[in-house]
């Protein structure tokens, strides 16, 4: 207990620190979110990453706080997920390659024997749904504050699972993932200092769905994939809005646009604090429902309550667009992402 409280305030302290000692070289390098206006540097996931790693390798270095084999190698893959985002972050490299990394990594981490995830087929289903939602957490970041927030949330809930199953070194890991998170959010709140960037979102979004499906081992498969969609159900809600918005509206999946949960809240008039405060209620209250339901103190119809207002918020959201766009001449119209105004379009005629 001490140690996890030691634990949890040192990385909260080293993120913080790295995420501003990290802006100034990250500005002078380029390393920015093109989608601003201003500069901001995509270098505070690389200390969410750097203090994580840092402190909780440092429990298993000196056998304080072993991690465990199954831990161990879940905090290696998700360094080499982080990498990955780097690089993609440095590179801008295709959506796919970053997925299809996580999901090599993923393939290395889940459990193939034990219950609800068994055999190949259970372990590369499992896999297949962590690259997932990691690639789900990326998309998130597209608000200051928002991915940091539901991270931090989302940690502390799968941590309390795996403190029900008595499994210290994820309960540990988690800890030390929310804390560092907490010290990021710091210089991410808005008007963010810092910026998430893919490294980060991969490797929080990796760590925290591995961790959930390690939770979930011994359990059957239909209650685990609910547990599994609860704890994950902000981070669902968005992917589901964006990909219906951009079939929708006959967009490709892949390119960006403003029609997240961040952008579409933004349009009912919420500033940007608000509209991170209100995902992060949203969180908190479906990772409470995969909590109870994991321990046993409500029933596992409870999930449905979840999907329902999942459903409910996308099909409402979806009306966003057409509701609060005013209209504008198309010759001085603008567009704005996450901050960056666009210049206005000429049209031409004909």
């Amino acid at each position: 207990m001490l140690y996890g409280i030691a634990a949890a305030i040192a990385a909260l302290l080293l993120a913080a620190l790295l995420a501003g000692l990290l802006r100034v070289p990250g500005l002078r390098l380029g390393l920015v979110d093109r989608r601003r206006a201003r500069p901001v540097p995509v270098v505070g996931g690389m200390a969410v990453v750097l203090a994580t790693v840092l402190v909780a390798g440092a429990g298993e270095w000196t056998g304080v706080a072993p991690l465990g084999p199954g831990v161990g190698t879940l905090l290696g893959a998700g360094a080499g997920v982080a990498a990955l985002g780097l690089v993609a972050d440095v590179w801008r490299l295709r959506a796919r390659v970053p997925l299809a990394g996580t999901a090599v990594a993923a393939l290395c981490v889940v459990p193939y024997e034990g219950g609800g995830v068994t055999g190949v087929v259970g372990g590369v289903l499992a896999a297949a749904w962590v690259a997932v939602v990691a690639g789900a957490f990326r998309a998130l970041d597209h608000a200051d504050g928002l991915a940091g927030t539901v991270g931090v949330v989302t940690a502390f809930g799968v941590g309390a699972c795996a403190a029900v199953e008595v499994l210290d070194g994820v309960a540990v890991l988690l800890s030390v993932l929310a804390a560092a998170l907490t010290g990021f959010l710091m210089h991410n709140w808005h008007p963010a200092r810092v910026a998430f960037g893919g490294c980060g979102a991969l490797f929080t979004g990796f760590v925290l769905a591995s961790a959930a499906v390690l939770v979930r081992t011994g359990y059957d498969a239909v209650p685990s994939a609910g547990v599994l969609f609860a704890l994950t159900g902000v981070v669902s809600v968005d992917a589901v809005l964006v990909v219906l918005a951009r079939r929708l509206a006959g967009r490709p999946v892949t390119r960006r646009g403003p029609d997240h949960l961040g952008h579409r809240l933004r349009r009912l008039g919420l500033t940007s604090r608000g509209a991170t405060v209100v995902v992060g209620a949203g969180t908190f209250a479906s990772v409470l429902v995969g909590v109870l339901v994991h321990g046993g103190w409500v029933d596992a119809g409870a999930v449905w309550w979840v999907a329902g207002g999942g459903a409910v918020a996308v099909l409402g959201l979806l009306c966003v667009k057409g509701a609060g766009a005013r209209a504008v001449p198309a010759a001085r119209a603008s567009v704005q992402v996450r901050g960056e105004v666009r210049r206005p379009l000429r049209v031409r005629n004909g």
